[in-house]
C-alpha cells in the first residue's frame, strides 16, 4: 500500500467533473479528488491529466504537512498518509481545526490521536475512511 493507490481507493478515479454531494455544484471535484479553479462541469479528463493532478496534489498535501507540523517528518510513512490525507480531503485550514489530534500526533499518542480522529464530524461524514485511517494512525501500519 501507499499513499497514492490510498487515496484512489478513497476517491475513486472519475473522468468527467462532477458537483460536491451537499451544494449540487461547487465545488466541483474530477480525477482523483481533485477541486480547483480549473474544475467545472462538463470537464472530462483522461489517465494522464488524472495522474499528474493527483500527484500535485499529493506535493502540495506534503509540503503544508512539512511547513506546518515540524513534527511530520518524524512519523512513519503510514502515520504521515494519515495527515497528508486529511489535508488532501478537507484542506489545511479544516485540518488545523483537529488540534487535541495533532497535539497527540505530535506527542506520538497515537492510540490518543486515532481516538480524537473516531470522535470528529469528519468521521460522521466519511466513517469508513476515518475508522480506517484512524486505526492507521494508531497502530503506524498500513490499514
Amino acid at each position: 500500500m501507499n499513499l497514492r493507490d490510498q487515496l484512489e481507493a478513497f476517491e475513486g478515479r472519475r473522468y468527467e467533473a462532477y458537483p460536491d454531494p451537499i451544494t449540487g455544484g461547487a465545488p466541483w471535484t474530477i480525477g482523483v479528488g481533485h477541486t480547483g479553479p480549473e474544475v467545472h462541469e462538463g470537464l472530462v479528463w483522461n489517465d494522464d491529466q488524472i495522474d499528474a493532478a493527483l500527484t500535485m496534489d499529493i506535493e502540495n498535501a506534503t509540503q503544508e504537512c512539512i511547513a506546518n507540523f515540524p513534527w511530520f517528518v518524524t512519523m512513519n510513512e503510514p502515520r504521515q498518509a494519515v495527515l497528508v490525507g486529511m489535508v488532501f480531503q478537507m484542506g489545511l485550514d479544516r485540518a488545523l481545526k483537529f488540534q487535541r489530534a495533532l497535539a497527540n500526533m505530535r506527542d506520538e499518542h497515537w492510540a490518543n490521536a486515532a481516538e480524537e480522529m473516531r470522535q470528529s464530524q469528519w468521521c460522521r461524514q466519511t466513517p469508513k475512511r476515518v475508522y480506517r485511517l484512524a486505526s492507521q494512525m494508531e497502530t503506524g501500519e498500513w490499514a
